[in-house]
């Protein structure tokens, strides 16, 4: 396991590096195919051992007893800790996701009520439509919460 989080962290150092290099020297590239290679290779190893992490810490949250007393204080193990993350991961993408749709779909908005005042309502419901996106995402983590 803590191999694992060792490799997420490099690949992660590695893609902002690459990054920070990028932005202070955008001319001094040896190729680009070069740059796409290795950047697309560090996101892919970081989403793998993100997956695998996650997966790992869900076997071990499902694994574990329950609490005998319900007075008890509840621990919160490296486990249960990356099963949270993992169930918060759907809330955080679909957000994401929804606020990169409602840019564009916002913006077209405000033309068209620019130029057809009567048009709002047809415009509220597109953006609506994009913020969607977002409320489902926090569904399934909500259901995913009961799980644990």
């Amino acid at each position: 396991m803590n191999g694992l989080i060792a490799l997420m962290a490099f690949s992660v150092a590695a893609t902002i590096g690459a990054g920070v290099w990028l932005e202070l020297r955008p001319h001094r590239l040896p190729s680009p195919r070069w740059l796409q290679g290795g950047l697309l290779a560090n996101i892919a190893l970081f989403g793998l051992t993100l997956a695998s992490t996650l997966l790992l810490g869900m076997q071990e949250v499902l694994a574990a007893e329950p609490m005998a007393a319900a007075g008890a204080t509840a621990e919160i193990t490296l486990g249960k800790g990356l099963a949270l993350i993992g169930i918060g991961l759907p809330t955080a993408l679909a957000a994401i996701g929804a606020g990169l749709a409602l840019g564009p779909v916002g913006s077209a908005a405000l033309a068209v009520i620019a130029e057809k005042p009567e048009m709002f309502g047809r415009t509220l419901i597109y953006m609506g439509l994009a913020e969607g996106v977002a409320i489902y995402g926090l569904v399934m983590s909500i259901l995913m919460l009961g799980k644990i």
